[in-house]
């Protein structure tokens, strides 16, 4: 089973350490978040940045709040950084719960579902290279990946489960094991009523922080100023994985699962961990 990095969000400028660190490892993947009403860095901008700096990893937007954003240009901007990373690009969508997002940008979030099914139609048809419209050429580059980048969904509900297989290549599931295997088995199931071939791809995360007490403490903060917004950062914060042992036992419960890959999801800023993490693998 493959395992990735969740990048921290606290610094910028202190990525392009941990995304070089991963690349040498034994991850496969560098995830980063989005957010707009917060300080974290803009997704597809700061992962074309690690992109350039590494030779191997995956890059992959966990998830992307698409409905904040303009179909086309959000399909353009994909399909460029697919095509120059040579089909390294994974697009995970989600459709966002924060109220303050969907107000600066003028979406209203009581329709974000239905703008983002909406929103794939459409990118779905401009990377497959079809003339925007009748009156409206096609729309470059064309992705590295025929079709477009591997698109992942996240969500909980019925709905976004379902998405996945109208829409997706697999599932994004920010949930601990439990909680997952049931969701898992229901992407496998909605999967199989739409006909698809094959399997969904299936990636689950877990809250980490590995190192001394310092790098705890930060994560640890960060996280819960992170979920703050929740109401209940204190039950979050309490879900993070801090020992070898406990990182361990999850990626095997996982694969147990029939994950494809675990996310390691960090939000302390220390790059070191990524070393620490490794040795656990």
């Amino acid at each position: 089973m493959n395992v990735g990095i969740g990048l921290p969000i606290g610094d910028p400028a202190v990525l392009l350490d941990w995304a070089r660190r991963a690349d040498a490892g034994p991850f496969n993947t560098l995830g980063l978040l989005d957010r707009l009403v917060f300080h974290n860095p803009e997704p597809l901008v700061a992962l074309a940045v690690l992109a350039g700096a590494t030779s191997r990893v995956r890059v992959q937007t966990e998830v992307l709040l698409a409905p904040l954003r303009e179909p086309a240009l959000l399909a353009k901007q994909a399909a460029t950084l697919d095509r120059m990373t040579g089909g390294r690009l994974v697009l995970g969508l989600g459709v966002g719960s924060r109220d303050d997002d969907h107000r600066v940008t003028g979406v209203d979030i009581r329709t974000r579902g239905r703008r983002l099914d909406e929103q794939m139609a459409v990118m779905r048809r401009i990377w497959s290279g079809e003339r925007y419209g009748d009156d409206v050429g096609p729309i470059g580059p064309a992705p590295a990946r025929p079709g477009g980048p591997e698109v992942l969904f996240g969500g909980f509900k019925r709905a976004a489960l379902a998405r996945v297989a109208r829409w997706g290549d697999g599932f994004l599931a920010a949930a601990e094991p439990s909680w997952a295997g049931g969701l898992f088995d229901t992407v496998r199931a909605l999967w199989k009523e739409h006909g698809r071939d094959g399997e969904p791809r299936l990636v689950a995360q877990v809250n980490v922080a590995l190192g001394p007490q310092d790098v705890i403490d930060d994560a640890r903060a960060n996280m819960h100023m992170y979920y703050t917004f929740t109401g209940m950062p204190e039950r979050m914060v309490a879900g993070m994985l801090t020992t070898p042992a406990q990182i361990r036992d999850a990626v095997a419960a996982f694969a147990d699962l029939g994950a494809d890959e675990v996310m390691l999801y960090c939000y302390g800023l220390d790059p070191t961990q990524v070393d620490r993490l490794a040795d656990v693998l």
